[in-house]
């Protein structure tokens, strides 16, 4: 079990959590094509600025992408992270202190675009934190071993056309080991993968303290 601490929610947007303000979102069910439109409804039902969910949700909205699919593997559809659909441009902050491990730009349709990998220690347990779907921009001044601290910009949320052609969310994951991966881990599983990733990334919603 992650260690977590029963206070205020850890910093992670630029738009503060708050339960009104941030909605959860369940996408099983949608469409690449029917997506933005459920969710832009429901921010606007709810008067909410943040819609978030979607750890180890089974998605439909990935049919569209050579990207999870292979004739040589089963198709990935089961997401392993928690998406914060917000606009783009919104800060991305560093919910806890950490370091650079990697990043790269996965310019592919689906993929990740921008992505940063941080490496923090929390209570003496080491843990790795994922950000995809970044503005380009985020990457600029990067180096392995940069420090940043809790509640630190980190970057911003990247545009439809450069994050990999969604919507603007990012997508926050944690994982306990990392392996040899650089700059980019898988987001998505496939379904007789989920013992072992549902294992090594835990429910970051915890985590941030948001329940």
């Amino acid at each position: 079990m992650l260690p977590t601490a029963a206070l205020k929610p850890r910093p992670l947007l630029g738009i503060p959590f708050a339960p009104g303000q941030y909605v959860p979102l369940d996408l099983r069910g949608q469409t690449s094509a029917s997506y933005p439109g459920f969710l832009s409804r429901l921010l606007s039902e709810k008067h909410a600025a943040v819609a978030y969910g979607g750890y180890l949700e089974s998605r439909q909205i990935y049919q569209r992408y050579n990207h999870f699919e292979s004739a040589a593997a089963p198709v990935r559809n089961i997401h392993l992270g928690v998406d914060f659909w917000a606009p783009a441009g919104t800060a991305v902050l560093c919910p806890v202190a950490g370091k650079v491990h990697s990043w790269s730009f996965r310019d592919f349709p689906g993929d990740y675009g921008p992505i940063i990998l941080l490496e923090h220690q929390v209570s003496g347990v080491p843990l790795y934190s994922l950000y995809g779907h970044l503005s380009k921009g985020s990457l600029e001044g990067l180096e392995p071993g940069l420090r940043f601290k809790a509640g630190q910009r980190l970057g911003e949320l990247g545009t439809l056309s450069e994050n990999g052609g969604y919507e603007p969310h990012l997508h926050f994951q944690l994982i306990r080991d990392l392996g040899d991966w650089q700059g980019d881990y898988p987001g998505v599983c496939a379904a007789e993968d989920l013992g072992y990733y549902r294992e090594n990334c835990p429910d970051p919603v915890p985590f941030l303290n948001y329940l």
